[in-house]
């Protein structure tokens, strides 16, 4: 006598192979992924994901902080292989992409679903109590203010990397 496992896969596997009348285009749901999906397989899925549901001044903040690391980086690499004579000039630099770099990170986590009327899900978790109250600090930030606190930040970071210079 087969498993239960087993006869309910050979029972559904013909039912599975006959073409289905509605077009995958169509499906109300979100795609999702077979049990056994390759790694490839999950990366795109992942990424198509991002794409669809992420909304443009995210995407274009992500596209920015991914530019400050690929600056950053080729600064290290270059301090690495060509020298560090001007170390200040060094210094300086990479810490205006790392500075940079966070404070695009504070203004990306101030304007993306911080809202009252956000799809974003609660955290829900031993502090649940506490959530009310963190909503009404956060849901008093508008989006001017996050971009102009980022603007005062970066002017701030600036002048010292500029000063550093000498």
């Amino acid at each position: 006598m087969p498993s239960k496992r087993h006869a309910a896969s050979t029972t559904s596997a013909p039912a599975a192979s006959t073409p289905t009348s509605t077009p995958k285009s169509l499906s109300s749901g979100p795609a999702t992924l077979k049990t056994n999906a390759s790694a490839a397989e999950i990366a795109q899925h992942v990424w198509q994901q991002y794409l669809t549901t992420t909304p443009q001044r995210t995407l274009l903040l992500d596209a920015f902080m991914f530019f400050l690391v690929l600056v950053g980086g080729l600064q290290f690499l270059y301090c690495i292989l060509a020298g560090n004579y001007p170390f200040n000039a060094f210094l300086s630099g990479f810490s205006a992409a790392v500075g940079q770099f966070v404070l695009t990170a504070s203004l990306r986590m101030q304007t993306s679903g911080s809202g009252p009327g956000s799809s974003k899900p609660s955290s829900k978790g031993k502090n649940a109590r506490f959530a009310g109250e963190d909503e009404e600090q956060t849901a008093g930030i508008s989006h001017e203010r996050a971009f102009a606190d980022y603007i005062f930040g970066s002017l701030i970071l600036h002048f010292f990397c500029i000063n550093f210079i000498n």
